[in-house]
């Protein structure tokens, strides 16, 4: 991994909710530009790894974390580094898609407006949102129509395209497609192909087909431990540890 630049990595990473621990001496590295898939059986601290990346677990007030979490040589935790400036450095998408209940305008228009950008200078970056979320052709003529009357897939490429539109570093999918259809999926699976040129990606997802689809990485986990780590094609077919192998193969999940 030498030649690859590491944008978002974590070291001797423990995370406890009162006396259950759900992460485990976590060491891991995320290269720049992208896709790195989190694959194991639910319950195996996939999502909280994710979630602690982004800070989400600050509010929870029975949660322990120890060692360090990096965006490149920042320390998300440093005392003087804010939530929201972690948030608009790492986006996140979630499971079901989470559209606010306001137009699709206001959907993006809303981050940028918290986030202090000039109001001139968010008609153009809504557009380009939308267009790199491959969701401008469909809406172009209904941006002030309520977000929740889109589809399923296209309420996610909406939450993809409110991410964006804050230029993150990091985005963080948690599970994005598992409410969706088929098609639905390879539209989003297309879509997070197109964005690692611009964008880390890291992606929690039960499908073992499309971790093989899109993802260049793949991290195995159980029972709060990484178990294996390494190009996605070797984690699948050579895998290194008999318990990645039954997992892959479909013996337990």
């Amino acid at each position: 991994m030498d030649q690859e630049h590491i944008k978002l990595s974590a070291e001797g990473v423990n995370l406890s909710f009162g006396s259950k621990q759900v992460l485990k001496n976590i060491d891991i590295a995320f290269p720049e530009h992208q896709i790195t898939a989190l694959i194991g059986p639910s319950g195996c601290g996939k999502s909280s790894l994710l979630r602690a990346f982004n800070r989400m677990h600050d509010l929870s007030s029975n949660a322990r974390i120890e060692g360090k979490f990096n965006l490149e040589d920042q320390d998300l935790y440093e005392k003087n580094i804010s939530v929201t400036r972690v948030r608009s450095r790492i986006g996140m998408v979630f499971q079901k898609a989470n559209p606010f209940p306001k137009s699709i305008y206001e959907n993006i228009n809303y981050g940028l407006k918290i986030n202090g950008i000039p109001k001139d200078q968010r008609p153009g970056i809504i557009e380009k949102a939308l267009k790199e979320s491959y969701l401008w052709d469909e809406v172009k003529d209904e941006l002030h129509k309520p977000a929740i009357t889109l589809s399923g897939g296209q309420q996610q490429r909406l939450c993809i395209a409110r991410t964006v539109a804050l230029r993150p570093e990091v985005i963080l999918m948690d599970e994005p497609c598992s409410a969706l259809d088929p098609l639905s999926t390879l539209k989003i699976e297309d879509l997070i192909l197109k964005l690692k040129k611009k964008y880390t990606i890291v992606i929690v997802t039960h499908n073992m087909q499309q971790a093989q689809r899109i993802a260049d990485k793949t991290v195995f986990m159980y029972l709060g431990e990484i178990i294996e780590q390494g190009d996605t094609g070797d984690v699948f077919n050579n895998p290194k540890n008999e318990l990645t192998g039954n997992y892959v193969r479909g013996r337990f999940g």
